[in-house]
């Protein structure tokens, strides 16, 4: 017999009670997520993320359906047994006062303590875990106050593993973050969902680094509906360039990121190979040329020892310069900027 998935939805319709009558988000969602799964859910704005994530953590009611955690009805949980089996990390910065980074992580062992909130050395092992695994060990002291954005995020998840859950989610957490700290928060979930055999649930408008990192993705489109997959499946399938088309933004499949959709005003032909033919032509696509062969714009890429150089020739003069910038300056320039054709 198989064992339980970590989290799982039989029916479940979301949304939210209004004076009219319940609005419904989503409905008919049957969701599995296992032990040792990493997933993202992704969306347009207003597609309903919040809501489902809010709905399976238990912090709201789902309008009909059920929830399980490990095979036991969310319903029939104690706040108690809920705080034991799952663990949230919302993007609210909330007021800490002069806490400090030890005290937050500590919180999430009040689950396990009783109405005592005594520590036992179990409780200091799962505090000591947490801290290490998220790397803020040397923090401990440190009030939350004084932290970086980064390293209060950690933090919060470092509280958050305290608690020693089957299921951890993450809404918006690489929000105030930076490009590195958002590429080392989510391959941080990625091994712990590996290591510890936790089931991750992450809400992300990073849909690049959620396609490199994630095991599933579930993906929100807005229309009610919701695709669960990997991230390749859903790309060719063409489910990602369905939900996020529009707005002058497109979905490339074949690069796997998004392209901003511009008009053409002019056309060249690009010669040439490796990183610098790869950079070149998005440069052009930024530029708003399209590659075309007939056409008397030609952009020549030789690469030598000595390094790079790109030779543009057009109306049988050639020009020849040595980095992307003087392109970009001479493909900008006066008489270059029309179409050719």
């Amino acid at each position: 017999m198989s064992e339980a998935a970590a989290l799982a939805t039989t029916g479940l319709e979301i949304g939210y009670p209004g004076d009219g009558g319940s609005t419904t988000v989503a409905s008919g969602l049957a969701l599995s997520l296992r032990a040792g799964q990493f997933a993202c859910l992704i969306g347009p704005n207003g597609a309903g993320k919040s809501t489902l994530l809010r709905t399976l953590a238990g912090l709201q009611a789902p309008l009909a359906g059920a929830i399980t955690i490990a095979g036991r009805a969310v319903a029939a949980m104690s706040a108690a047994e809920l705080a034991r089996s799952r663990a949230l990390v919302l993007t609210d910065r909330a007021e800490t006062g002069a806490l400090r980074v030890g005290e937050l992580v500590a919180l999430g062992r009040y689950p396990h303590t009783g109405w005592l909130g005594r520590l036992g050395p179990q409780d200091h092992a799962a505090i000591d875990a947490a801290l290490r695994q998220t790397s803020v060990e040397e923090l401990v002291q440190r009030p939350l106050a004084a932290l970086s954005d980064g390293e209060r995020q950690r933090a919060a998840i470092a509280r958050a593993l305290a608690q020693e859950p089957r299921v951890l989610m993450l809404d918006e957490p690489t929000a105030f973050l930076d490009l590195p700290h958002r590429v080392r928060l989510m391959r941080l979930m990625r091994d712990l969902a590996r290591a510890q055999g936790l089931a991750i649930l992450l809400s992300t408008h990073d849909l690049d680094l959620a396609m490199r990192c994630a095991d599933q993705l579930w993906l929100m489109p807005g229309d009610g509906q919701l695709a669960v997959g990997a991230p390749e499946e859903l790309a060719l399938t063409g489910a990602l360039a369905d939900a996020f088309h529009g707005d002058g933004l497109r979905f490339d499949g074949q690069a796997g990121g998004f392209r901003l959709e511009q008009p053409h005003t002019a056309s060249c032909r690009l010669t040439g190979d490796g990183e610098a033919r790869d950079w070149t032509l998005r440069m052009l696509e930024r530029l708003g040329y399209q590659l075309a062969s007939d056409t008397d714009t030609v952009i020549d890429i030789q690469t030598s020892t000595e390094g790079t150089t790109w030779h543009l020739t057009r109306d049988g003069t050639e020009t020849t310069v040595t980095d992307l910038t003087a392109l970009a300056g001479q493909l900008s320039g006066p008489g270059f900027r029309r179409r050719d054709h």
